[in-house]
């Protein structure tokens, strides 16, 4: 069976089920076990506005919910933002991790974590909730600009050169990282450490609101980007004579990256590899129409880092794996395999793309 003839509809319809089953597996495994039964009691109770002191209902609608809702968003923000920045590069290897995004949130938020109740008293501190973010975005999108700024020769990306740069970017996010650690106190040390090693467990309804808004309105916006960045994979010249403003284009894609990361990592950490793995696998899946890739990566990064946290938080239970170094582990060979295979490609003569 060709399943390249089925229309974009039935993988929607296939990823939008089986991300369901992962959002009822994931809510159910942990530490401690739910039964669907109670679950749906929980849930009919919080529809009802009934206030429980049942320690378990307190833990699917309080942690439990809100943790597998968070995950959901963060993985459908990386997802997305590695198909944006695929397209962005023409080039399948390009992740945000790679480019520098998360290494430069991750330093802006680094930075508050030190820093922030010393600027508490300032104007800085009118930020509130929004101060971490907020830092994280200005962090991401100063990485993100000076990598792709060093990349692109005579109008063209280079690879090497972006990959590169990026090393030398995250180098530098990296050692400011590591200088904040050094100078924090022991519980701020240990907020960077576990934040750098990305994890959903501080999941809460103010974090799913935020990210919620971010990620919801990143996708919508990248969505009316879609047919613009299929003439774009055509080369800029090509695009612009097909009626593209690459320029404004090129904008548009990069804020649009470090929204949906900057925001989404100021939250769980660093979690890397998703951005490059999910479009993958919808190219070798269906197509690499990228009006197919936006919203077919958010319904699968969901379903993806759903499974990858079930596993962190059942493969040492009742501890918790941090989930960054599940998808390490899981993503850095697919990548090391689509650097080899692009460099096959580009030595008969391909082109970045």
């Amino acid at each position: 069976m060709n399943t390249n003839r089925w229309p974009f509809g039935v993988y929607y319809a296939l990823l939008s089920g089986l991300l369901l089953g992962a959002l009822l597996l994931s809510v159910r495994v942990g530490a401690v076990s739910l039964d669907f039964s109670d679950i749906g009691r929980y849930l009919a109770h919080a529809f009802r506005h009934e206030t429980s002191g049942n320690i378990r209902e307190q833990l699917f609608l309080q942690i439990r919910l809100p943790r597998v809702i968070l995950c959901t968003l963060v993985g459908a923000a990386l997802s997305v933002s590695g198909a944006l920045m695929q397209a962005l590069f023409r080039n399948p290897i390009v992740e945000p991790g790679l480019v520098g995004t998360s290494s430069g949130a991750a330093l802006g938020a680094a930075f508050v974590f030190v820093m922030g109740q010393t600027l508490q008293h300032t104007w800085i501190g009118l930020a509130g909730p929004l101060l971490l973010p907020l830092f994280a975005f200005a962090g991401g999108l100063t990485a993100t600009l000076i990598v792709y700024r060093l990349s692109g020769v005579f109008g063209k990306t280079n690879v090497n050169t972006l990959l590169l740069s990026g090393i030398a970017v995250n180098a530098l996010g990296a050692s400011g990282t590591g200088f904040f650690s050094y100078v924090a106190r022991d519980p701020q040390a240990r907020s960077i450490v576990f934040w750098n090693l990305g994890t959903v467990s501080g999941a809460d309804w103010n974090s799913v609101a935020v990210v919620g808004v971010s990620t919801l309105g990143g996708l919508l916006l990248s969505l009316r980007l879609g047919k613009a960045l299929n003439a774009l994979m055509l080369g800029e010249t090509d695009a612009g004579y097909l009626g593209v403003r690459t320029a404004r284009l090129k904008r548009q894609v990069i804020l649009l990256n470090t929204l949906l990361v900057a925001v989404a990592t100021a939250f769980v950490g660093v979690i890397g590899f998703v951005g490059l793995i999910v479009p993958h696998i919808l190219r070798l899946l269906k197509s690499a129409d990228n009006r197919f890739l936006l919203p077919a990566s958010a319904l699968l990064g969901g379903l993806l880092l759903n499974m990858a946290d079930v596993l962190a938080r059942t493969i040492v239970a009742p501890s918790e794996f941090p989930i960054g170094i599940v998808t390490a582990l899981a993503g850095a060979p697919v990548f090391l395999f689509l650097l080899v295979r692009n460099n096959r490609k580009l030595q008969k003569g391909g082109f970045y793309a």
